[in-house]
């Protein structure tokens, strides 16, 4: 298939869907949702229909300190609560999410263009991630008292760190701010969160349900461009810990700026995912895999598998099943359909972004088996596109689209392939799809990314962490390891001789 075929993609499009209970206009402060001192506005759009949901404030450096100022006064009550108390609290959010379960999926679709199957897995996981970590909160424990000098018992208490500022991004709202939230109040913290201004309606709506629930100045949510907001939150000096999910650029900028008041920083940034398959793979099962898991979300997933590296006497023959799988994807807006895989991009400047790649692959001399074009009408799309016969070391290979885009590449031996999946500056994610036993146990050691699945690709479990190396960053999201990042020890020595 060549990009001849492109004409083969259209939107099912279904009609446009306002949503039907928007969040309050103002940030949230101190248990409440209050004037902005900023009396500028940032639109949010649906993405797939081009229409304006709402306005939010385009918050300023005096909300963020009203904000910080609320979490520092509520830290000390917060923190000296029991963590069964804290987990109740938890899990009256994850019932009130589940009891609104409608709603946060008519929002989350309408603010980022997700097909449905995507935005019910989202809140799903969401609801997920507070129960875990209401679990997760009460059996966190510090190691046992013991004597390790003569007549001096050592203890270890597990403390918050205090006030965290996070950051999330706009591809996964309510779900990035959920992976923050929950490990943060588990460990006792109080927050200062800034959502994407593109994409804030589910954040600000979960505040508004669960105002009741959480004690004032717990949680506080601004909203705002990064370069006014997330800057002062990065720099604000009561602010203990910034916590973002983002970009490598936007993840630089909150390290270097937190480094002023040299607090800790969290960071989940981004990915170049390399699927490994090697020859004596089972293709189909590798093609349906990269099918799902390189264009879920539009492709826009930091763990998307978006790179492929395939043996090159199967080459042919995968790329084959690959391309099949991709010309079969159904592209639509919310509502469209319970078939439909792949939305919208998240605005009409990533839109962009992506066609300016697909611009430069073509530039490249690189084959485009299937897609590489926008579709017509109303609404950010672009087909699911394969890119073909990837030479070592091009462009493709090495950054970060971000798009349902995927690449493949071949491979002669095991060395090469390893070698291949670790030369990107990114160390988040990766796969290995192969039936030789040795293999699946060696070659996941010799991959230098955090997570790294056997013959299927992401998948992801509340128990087990997530994070990456290298560019993609540090700190780990989900488990028992998130708790951790959240919270200090402190040793306590007493004398008793």
């Amino acid at each position: 298939m060549t990009a001849t075929d492109t004409a083969l993609f259209t939107v099912r499009r279904a009609a446009a869907t306002h949503a039907a209970s928007l969040p309050p206009f103002g940030q949230f402060i101190g248990g409440a949702f209050i004037p902005s001192s900023s009396a500028s506005t940032v639109d949010v759009v649906n993405p797939a229909t081009e229409e304006v949901l709402m306005q939010v404030p385009a918050g300023s450096v005096e909300d963020v300190d009203a904000a910080v100022a609320a979490a520092v006064a509520a830290k000390a009550d917060w923190a000296a609560k029991t963590p069964k108390d804290r987990s109740a609290v938890l899990l009256r959010i994850a019932d009130i999410i589940e009891a609104n379960r409608e709603l946060f999926e008519t929002l989350e679709a309408a603010n980022t263009g997700k097909p449905a199957a995507v935005a019910e897995d989202d809140i799903s996981s969401a609801i997920d991630t507070f129960r875990f970590s209401a679990g997760a909160a009460r059996a966190f424990t510090a190691p046992g008292a013991g004597d390790y000098a003569e007549n001096h018992t050592s203890v270890i208490l597990r403390e918050p760190v205090g006030v965290v500022g996070v950051i999330t991004p706009w591809n996964y709202p309510l779900l990035m701010a959920a992976w923050k939230i929950a490990p943060i109040l588990g460990a006792g913290n109080t927050l200062v969160l800034k959502p994407s201004e593109q994409t804030p309606l589910t954040t600000l709506k979960l505040a508004e349900l669960i105002a009741a629930e959480v004690p004032a100045g717990v949680l506080n949510i601004v909203t705002g461009p990064g370069r006014v907001v997330g800057n002062r939150i990065s720099e604000h000096p009561d602010v203990d810990l910034v916590a973002i999910t983002g970009s490598v650029g936007s993840g630089q900028k909150v390290a270097a700026s937190a480094a002023n008041t040299v607090k800790r920083v969290h960071l989940e940034l981004g990915g170049k995912a390399p699927v490994v398959v090697f020859e004596d793979a089972d293709l189909e099962a590798a093609a349906k895999g990269v099918r799902s898991a390189g264009f879920w979300n539009g492709g826009q997933e930091c763990g998307s598998a978006c790179r492929v590296l395939v043996h090159e006497s199967v080459a042919a023959k995968f790329t084959e099943l690959l391309v099949r799988e991709v010309s079969e994807i159904t592209v639509g807006t919310p509502g469209a359909g319970d078939d439909v895989e792949i939305g919208s991009m998240i605005s009409k400047a990533h839109y962009e972004r992506v066609l300016a790649a697909l611009d430069d692959v073509r530039k490249d001399g690189l084959t485009i088996a299937v897609g590489g074009n926008a579709l017509e009408g109303p609404g950010y799309f672009i087909e699911p596109t394969v890119v073909t016969d990837v030479p070592a070391g091009a462009a493709i290979a090495s950054t970060e689209i971000f798009g349902p885009v995927v690449s493949v590449e071949t491979f002669s031996t095991d060395e090469e392939a390893v070698a291949r999946a670790n030369e990107t500056v990114y160390g988040l994610a990766a796969s290995v799809w192969s039936t030789n036993a040795a293999r699946v146990l060696a070659v996941p050691r010799r991959l230098d990314f955090g997570t790294v699945w056997v013959n299927s690709h992401l998948v992801i479990a509340n128990e087990m962490p997530w994070g990456g190396f290298k560019g993609s960053g540090y700190g780990r999201d989900l488990s028992v390891y998130a708790l951790e990042d959240f919270s200090r020890t402190k040793h306590v020595m007493y004398n008793h001789g």
